[in-house]
């Protein structure tokens, strides 16, 4: 059953950037968009397991720091080789200055 996490202040992230966020064994990505949106995805890269949130965050796309692989971080969606695997996507809301990821 999902619940909501969660994962971090809204100031914990500054606009194009990502954190990690870890809880109950698993590794979770949270970034915050341009517009000051905040969006989750899993916290490893599909292609060899790299934390994503040691990327580059460029507008919607963050990059894999080992291989360059990008995905695009509000669909998951792999953009090209070397990954090729989407990434998993989460629910994001905030409450009180909070932001709470379902899982």
């Amino acid at each position: 059953m999902a619940e909501w996490v969660q994962a971090c202040g809204e100031s914990d992230v500054d606009p194009e950037d990502v954190i990690r966020f870890d809880h109950d064994g698993r590794t979770f990505a949270v970034y915050r968009s341009p517009e000051g949106e905040f969006f989750a995805t899993d916290g490893l890269c599909t292609h060899e397991k790299v934390h994503l949130a040691d990327g580059l965050v460029m507008d919607e796309t963050i990059e894999c720091p080992k291989h360059n692989g990008r995905f695009d971080y509000k669909s998951g969606q792999a953009m090209g080789a070397p990954v090729c695997v989407n990434l998993k996507t989460y629910p994001v809301k905030r409450e009180g200055g909070q932001v709470l990821i379902e899982i």
